[in-house]
């Protein structure tokens, strides 16, 4: 195995920080020291990372309903609960595949595969992300292709793929990109409050019988479906105005 994968699937982050870690001199090799990202790895090599031994633990990828009120990161300096609260000792090396801002819910994948993390985030992958949003009012229509053409928020621009009305006030949003509180910016640029924001499907993947603050491991089923490679979105027309039946 290439030297950065084995780095990015002992938990050392992506491939590109793992080559940082390589050209850096931090990795040693039975004894020597390797900046070469050429660099394969062979089963029992002794393979250090700043004097650490490291090793690739068996993989494991977990959804996780993260209730609200909870902080996507390991540990917070303010005291607040994190995701890792609700998980089990011996998960800590788990690293969030994305995040949910402290008031949102819903979906969030956690794994120690560093390339499957990569894959999932980098922006050339596409997958799908879908939220139920209830807004403080009204939804207007009219705003729908605004939405769906772009606009300028803090982080850069954002788009929805498509948009969806269940109820006058909640909506079904379906976003490719990933910029921090997208959903909550796009609408505040057009006058509203996001009172509640819940992640209902990560690509293909769905568990609408998962409880708040619960946790299960992904099938491997469930695995080889966010593998594959995003659907191409064939029609992005305003669909606001219609109604689930």
């Amino acid at each position: 195995m290439r030297l950065n994968r084995f780095l990015a699937a002992a938990g050392f982050g992506s491939r590109r920080s793992c080559e940082q870690l390589i050209s850096g001199g931090h990795v040693v090799i039975n004894g020597h020291k390797t900046t070469n990202l050429a660099t394969h790895v062979a089963e029992g090599d002794d393979v250090r990372v700043d004097g650490r031994p490291t090793r690739v633990a068996p993989p494991l990828t977990i959804l996780c309903n993260k209730p609200r009120g909870y902080v996507v990161t390991r540990s917070d300096e303010r005291g607040r609960r994190t995701v890792y609260d609700l998980l089990p000792d011996g998960h800590a090396s788990l690293f969030h595949v994305g995040r949910l801002d402290k008031e949102s819910e819903g979906l969030l994948l956690m794994t120690n595969d560093g390339v499957l993390a990569q894959e999932l985030t980098h922006p050339g992958h596409g997958i799908e992300k879908e939220y139920e949003v209830e807004l403080d009012k009204s939804f207007d229509p009219s705003h729908a292709e605004k939405l769906l053409k772009g606009i300028h928020i803090e982080g850069g621009k954002g788009r929805f793929e498509r948009l969806r009305a269940i109820t006058p006030t909640k909506l079904s949003v379906v976003l490719r990109q990933g910029i921090k509180r997208q959903i909550r910016l796009m609408f505040y640029d057009l006058g509203y409050e996001v009172e509640r924001l819940r992640r209902i499907r990560i690509g293909k993947l769905q568990d609408h019988r998962m409880p708040p603050g619960t946790w299960r491991p992904l099938t491997v089923k469930e695995l080889g479906l966010l593998r594959q490679a995003p659907e191409k979105t064939t029609s992005r027309k305003p669909r606001a105005g219609s109604k689930r039946r």
